[in-house]
């Protein structure tokens, strides 16, 4: 059991009857969208959301334009920092905080493109290998082996949990929020017998409502949104269902694209995490799913919006690269790649003459001349003064 004195945090827990015997009569007597006798037959109308998916799918042409815009690595290294942020902000969501360093060298590992043995917590390489999985398997239809093989890799370093297979304990499964005697709870699954059978009709309309499928969904977006709310009421894993509904998300966005989504969810589901699970609360009380899909919409716009800023920070980043590639020692050099490896900004509080010895293991004497160099190469604006100087990167 899990409980928290944090009232905006959501939990998953199994209930036993002998200690919360009041909570389970209580749920019984709720009617959850899984009860309802038009399960899973979703109603929804979308006559007030064509702004928002025109808007997605203008946006979507504009990032693909952009993309094309950069050189074949560059392409690559932005697919891979949008990957690393999809894996630490759907991490971030369900309480877990990673390595952004560990996850992109797991991701650059998982793609080929480095050989250096697997280093860092094995719960970041598990999601950093979802991600890659996500994209290189997005075309191949969904499976049960494919779901088991992606809950092995969210549960790694997860001791506790039966990984690679449908829940199957008897207690009910809740999702709940505040402190222990206390407890709100938002949502109570089907029983675990039942999972089987309804992964097996998820899976079907998976597969169905793809891109020249029988029960094709032409709207990626509307796809999306169905298939993480469907999978969600279902909560078919024991944990980690939150990691894999937002993977199968994407793969849905993927899908509908026709190549690997250039953006992150959980970065837009992350920024506005309470109501997500509001949102997802009232649309599991019912299969008229209107308001969930005109919010989950709005959140991938969001993250569209956030896609453009990156590959043009990605661009951004070439060229400076290329400007002063030549003018720049290997000390240089790596400080640009490991400042620029946490985003726009840099790293928080910028760079120092001591964060530049620790991580490049120069004198004091050669980490100033090497920042002041940077500086008056307009690539670091120094900021504070004498021993409080620190620099940020000036794109």
């Amino acid at each position: 059991m899990n409980g928290t004195d944090e009232p905006n945090s959501i939990h998953i827990r199994l209930i036993f009857f002998y200690l919360h015997e009041p909570i389970t009569v209580y749920n019984r007597l709720m009617i959850y969208n899984w009860q309802q006798d038009d399960w899973p037959i979703f109603q929804y109308e979308l006559s007030g959301l064509e702004d928002t998916l025109l808007s997605f799918a203008e946006r979507t042409g504009h990032i693909s334009g952009l993309a094309k815009g950069l050189s074949a690595e560059a392409q690559t290294e932005a697919a891979i920092d949008l990957m690393a942020t999809e894996a630490l902000k759907t991490s971030a969501i369900e309480g877990e905080l990673f390595s952004r360093r560990d996850v992109l060298s797991s991701i650059r590992r998982n793609l080929g493109l480095t050989q250096d043995a697997p280093t860092g917590d094995k719960r970041a390489i598990g999601v950093a290998t979802l991600m890659t999985d996500v994209r290189q398997s997005f075309a191949t239809p969904l499976s049960q082996e494919k779901l088991f093989q992606w809950h092995r890799m969210v549960m790694a370093g997860h001791r506790r949990v039966q990984a690679g297979q449908w829940r199957a304990h008897t207690e009910p499964m809740q999702v709940i929020s505040g402190p222990v005697g206390h407890e709100t709870v938002h949502f109570e699954a089907p029983p675990s017998s039942l999972v089987p059978q309804e992964m097996a009709r998820f899976i079907e309309w998976f597969n169905e409502t793809g891109p020249s499928g029988a029960r094709e969904i032409k709207k990626a977006v509307v796809r999306s949104a169905i298939t993480h709310l469907y999978f969600e009421s279902i909560h078919p894993f024991e944990d980690g269902n939150g990691r894999i509904g937002r993977a199968l998300s994407e793969k849905a966005l993927s899908e509908g694209l026709g190549r690997p989504a250039l953006l992150s969810l959980s970065r837009a589901i992350e920024a506005k995490r309470n109501e997500y699970y509001d949102a997802l609360k009232q649309a599991q009380q019912t299969n008229e799913i209107t308001p969930w899909i005109n919010w989950f919409a709005t959140i991938a716009l969001d993250a569209q919006i956030h896609a453009e800023e990156h590959i043009d920070f990605t661009l951004r980043k070439t060229r400076l690269f290329d400007r002063f590639r030549d003018q720049l020692n290997e000390r240089q050099i790596q400080i640009l790649h490991r400042m620029l490896e946490e985003g726009p900004k840099g790293f928080e509080g910028g760079m120092s003459a001591k964060k530049y010895m620790t991580i490049t293991g120069t004198s004091k004497a050669t980490a100033t001349r090497d920042l002041q160099d940077l500086a008056e190469k307009g690539i670091f604006v120094p900021t504070g003064g004498g021993r409080s100087t620190h620099y940020q990167i000036k794109l």
